[in-house]
């Protein structure tokens, strides 16, 4: 039984660490072809836009707001998509469907 709890607490030391180093990393979403290039860190805050000033000066703004939109989508998936893998690895696939 103390041998289970002290695996749980090094899996959550190890959890805690992990989380924290992803905060450090970097994902970039791009869309309408690198238009537009969304960086976030894996907090999922916005570090970074890029917008290529074509797409500004063509005034479509809802075209705008969609590239924009798709980018921190997909900078959202790829650092969900690290987290899933880190963890599943951490835990030996243990806990399906954390995240």
């Amino acid at each position: 039984m103390f041998d289970m709890i002290r695996q749980a607490q090094a899996m959550k030391e190890k959890v805690a660490e992990f989380q924290k180093a992803m905060e450090s990393q970097s994902f970039t979403g791009t869309a309408g072809g690198g238009a537009v290039s969304v960086t976030i860190n894996g907090k999922h805050e916005v570090r970074s836009v890029t917008i290529d000033p074509k797409v500004v000066a063509s005034g479509n703004t809802d075209m705008l707001q969609d590239l924009v939109k798709t980018a921190v989508n997909q900078a959202g998936q790829e650092a969900n998509g690290k987290m899933k893998a880190e963890i599943s690895k951490m835990t030996g696939g243990l806990l399906p469907g954390l995240f």
